[in-house]
């Protein structure tokens, strides 16, 4: 396993490229699986089930076509992104159990902080129960999402991955709807009243990764 961090911000299109690239190495042998550990300037992407509708505001951030599985998200300053190059041809075929885990790895690192992730059905990412806030319209407790996740795989390579919220400004996600739900908000660590760094949650990341990807049996 590689791991990366990319300096600075990365360039969307230029990241996809590149990981396009790598992914064609790891289906050929040439390569060792990844995981890239970077943030984007602020930009919104459309996953293939994206509605327009969602859009809310289309000339605020620049908006690209991802080619991964879900709805609008958004990445910008203060959000880890880590993409995942894994061989899913050596794990089991599996989509539905990678997906799993990558909402395990993401709710472990959220642990490491004293935060108690969760997924919900019919709602892929992971959120965070809110009782801190005034409740839902209909009393529900408020739940606000905290990391996304998208995927896409070639030849049984995966591309894309996972977005935690760190310290982005929440306010960007003002233009879409976040992966087409109205209903529910976005938060981040920092938001929680969390004093965490980039570099703390790239530890977490790392640390708890093995537990939810072992070695590949090639």
């Amino acid at each position: 396993m590689e791991w990366t961090h990319l300096p600075g911000r990365a360039d969307y299109a230029a990241t996809l490229a590149a990981m396009e690239e790598r992914v064609a190495r790891i289906a050929a042998g040439d390569a060792p699986e990844a995981v890239w550990l970077l943030e984007h300037p602020p930009l919104y992407t459309a996953g293939t089930s994206a509605d327009p509708q969602d859009l809310v505001a289309p000339d605020r951030f620049p908006v690209f076509a991802a080619g991964r599985g879900g709805q609008y998200t958004y990445h910008g300053p203060g959000q880890r992104v880590a993409y995942v190059m894994l061989d899913l041809g050596a794990r089991g075929r599996d989509v539905r159990k990678f997906v799993c885990a990558l909402e395990g790895w993401v709710i472990a690192t959220l642990a490491e902080f004293g935060v108690r992730g969760e997924r919900r059905e019919g709602r892929v990412g992971v959120w965070v129960a809110r009782p801190d806030l005034p409740p839902t319209a209909t009393g529900a407790v408020r739940e606000d999402k905290i990391a996304a996740i998208g995927v896409k795989l070639r030849r049984w390579i995966s591309f894309h991955g996972i977005s935690i919220n760190v310290e982005p400004d929440l306010a960007h996600f003002d233009g879409i709807v976040p992966c087409g739900i109205r209903d529910h908000g976005v938060t981040s660590l920092v938001d929680l009243g969390l004093p965490v760094t980039m570099a703390d949650v790239d530890a977490a990341l790392m640390a708890t990764f093995p537990d939810h990807f072992p070695k590949a049996a090639r």
